[in-house]
């Protein structure tokens, strides 16, 4: 998901992930909604009408999340405000979260003129405990930039960063990443909406997916790369199990149904933007993030199992090799538009239903790319709504003790 959002907002990354610090902190959802009623009427003006969407992305019950909606209506009509159509301000809210807090942030917009605020209020010991006990979902920066980032990758001690121009190698020496060489990617027409990349590498040696093109190079003794047009399948692995070869759709941002399971026999299923492979009882089973918006559950030669979908997903999924418990686990987004906050939580699956096994972890924008990265980790590229930059991430799931 990509999605542009003009104008500055200081420090968002850092007011939704570390909010107990920077964001206004309330006693209750009440004290939170008046609060940010009280700043979006002071922005708007003395009876200006506004244009309210509301957004709920947490783990609050659309219950309380409709009593918390219906009181910030409340209190903008108590400051004068009026909810119209033809609106001088348009006012969007979206109910996050962390570990232990429920987040609103509040997003006004009048003209080219913007402005941000985020409340929190304190979650009940049981919403706030919501995952398996002892199971933490961490992330760790790994690099930012202002080009999107498609991928990153760690060959013979070095670090790949893969863009829609270019290969960039770096190289570390005790201190922090330095620049060693870039790689251009020339294309001989513009690249998809959307674009996605992958990188895959062994030992020094690295090969790049792209769509309509493969590159492959090394990184020793020297970078080098070498790119051609190609339609050859990508190569999808879902931690250390499981493994797919796809046809991605040159001109869009998904994989086109054909596929080859991991014994070699081909299959067509439905158009789908991400895979991963989970084991259940000795069983191993295949979630595919459809096109349709659906996750859907196959058997391991890719056949649909009749009624085991899923509509609370996001698009991007990832395969780990964590069990913590007896079922093996996938990292998810959540469902967006690309315009607002991202998460991703840990779920594994049970008599084929998901079942929660982490806390969500936030990001300060949608989530643009999770590709398995080995072991009990993925890589996950986000990029700030506040600032338009791209930051990549290595997400881990700890099993605890």
């Amino acid at each position: 998901m990509i999605a542009a959002v003009k104008g500055r907002y200081a420090a968002w990354a850092a007011l939704l992930v570390l909010c107990p610090l920077r964001a206004r902190a309330a006693d209750d959802s009440a004290s939170a909604v008046r609060e940010l009623a009280a700043k979006s009427a002071g922005f708007a003006g003395a009876g200006a009408t506004l244009a309210l969407t509301w957004r709920n992305t947490s783990s609050l019950g659309s219950a309380e999340a409709g009593q918390a909606r219906a009181a910030f209506e409340a209190a903008l009509r108590q400051f004068g405000q009026r909810i119209a159509e033809n609106p001088a301000v348009e006012l969007r809210l979206t109910v996050s979260e962390n570990p232990t807090q429920y987040l609103l942030v509040a997003e006004a917009r009048r003209g080219d003129e913007r402005q941000v605020w985020i409340a929190a209020w304190p979650k009940r010991e049981s919403a706030a405990r919501h995952g398996a006990p002892g199971v933490a979902l961490d992330r760790h920066l790994v690099w930012e930039q202002e080009e999107q980032i498609l991928d990153v990758a760690f060959p013979a001690a070095r670090m790949l960063v893969l863009s829609p121009s270019k290969v960039t190698v770096y190289n570390k020496s005790g201190g922090p990443w330095e620049f060693l060489q870039s790689l251009p990617i020339a294309t001989a027409k513009p690249w998809p909406r959307d674009l996605r990349g992958r990188l895959r590498t062994a030992g020094s040696t690295f090969q790049v997916f792209l769509p309509g093109m493969t590159c492959n190079g090394t990184v020793d003794p020297a970078p080098v790369m070498e790119c051609h047009p190609s339609e050859e399948p990508w190569v999808l692995e879902s931690g250390s199990r499981g493994l797919l070869l796809a046809n991605f759709l040159a001109g869009r941002n998904y994989f086109d149904g054909r596929v080859v399971a991991q014994n070699g026999a081909p299959r067509t299923v439905a158009p789908f933007y991400t895979a991963a492979s989970v084991e259940e009882r000795g069983q191993t089973f295949w979630l595919l993030a459809l096109v349709d918006g659906r996750a859907q559950i196959f058997d391991s030669s890719l056949a649909p199992l009749a009624g085991a979908a899923i509509a609370a997903w996001g698009s991007d999924i990832a395969g780990i090799d964590a069990r913590c418990g007896p079922p093996s686990q996938v990292l998810v987004t959540r469902p967006g538009d690309g315009t607002e906050p991202d998460a991703i939580q840990g779920f594994s699956i049970a008599d084929q239903t998901p079942q929660t096994i982490t806390a969500p972890v936030i990001f300060p924008g949608p989530v643009t790319a999770l590709w398995s990265f080995g072991g009990n980790s993925a890589l996950a590229v986000a990029r700030d709504l506040s600032t338009g930059t791209y930051s990549a991430y290595v997400v881990t799931v700890a099993c605890g003790s």
